[in-house]
């Protein structure tokens, strides 16, 4: 007898502005049998908190599958975290019962999702729901195209080495540098040593409450910024020709 397996389902909750949820996400999350999420040491998870309006308005009392990721860099400990997430989520896959996992800004953009699609996409069918991401966030906040006419445009990390970055703003017209918390001081360096330093903004937890905009980065100090930050180097347009 063929027993019929549930579906693994990523679902992007956008980057933090609970009204930015689709209207296809928000549906099926208050649908879900069961939900995943990611959370920290405390059991905080910033997905399930943008998504809680859409979880408090659920049909039916969901099942919840929370995965603690320990915020290190040390990537055998979040292997494991996923390896432990992906085996819960099995179990219910298994007995027929599809999951929705809520990720932060899209699943496939530097998203968790990705990770447990790795470990159960051979053996489950998975589905995705995209969700708005803090690239895209950004841009609207700063009302700033991020690409014009025939300009380039990037997404590079802040965990690239110093030679990446010059490369990648010597290279490109815009570029997203993602991860930059960290990274700040560093990064800082290399947009003055690249001459880029006027074309930069610098965002953190874009569509939150405690969203912050530095437009002039001079006023930014080399220090380590949050997990949730980025910067956003785009050329001065005068006028579109």
């Amino acid at each position: 007898m063929n027993v019929v397996k549930g579906r693994f389902i990523g679902v992007g909750v956008g980057p933090g502005d609970p009204e930015l949820l689709t209207v296809k996400a928000w549906r099926l999350i208050q649908r879900a049998q069961v939900l995943s999420f990611l959370t920290n040491e405390k059991g905080d998870s910033q997905a399930r908190s943008i998504a809680i309006d859409a979880i408090d308005s659920a049909e039916s009392v969901q099942q919840q599958i929370p995965i603690c990721m320990p915020m290190l860099k040390d990537r055998r400990l979040a292997n494991a975290a996923y390896d432990q997430g992906a085996k819960a989520i099995r179990k219910k896959l298994d007995a027929g019962v599809d999951v929705l996992f809520l990720c932060e800004g899209d699943p496939l953009f530097y998203g968790s999702f990705s990770y447990l699609l790795d470990r159960l996409e051979d053996s489950y069918e998975c589905q995705v729901v995209p969700g708005i991401t803090s690239v895209n966030a950004a841009a609207a906040s700063l009302v700033q195209p991020l690409t014009m006419l025939k300009e380039s445009f990037a997404v590079i990390n802040g965990r690239h080495s110093d030679q990446q970055i010059l490369a990648a703003l010597a290279h490109y017209d815009a570029l997203v540098i993602m991860k930059a918390g960290q990274a700040r001081p560093r990064l800082l360096a290399l947009l003055a040593q690249s001459g880029r330093k006027d074309d930069a903004k610098y965002l953190e937890y874009i569509g939150r409450d405690n969203q912050q905009i530095i437009s002039d980065i001079d006023d930014l100090d080399p220090v380590e910024g949050p997990y949730f930050s980025l910067f956003v180097i785009a050329p001065c347009r005068d006028r579109v020709s």
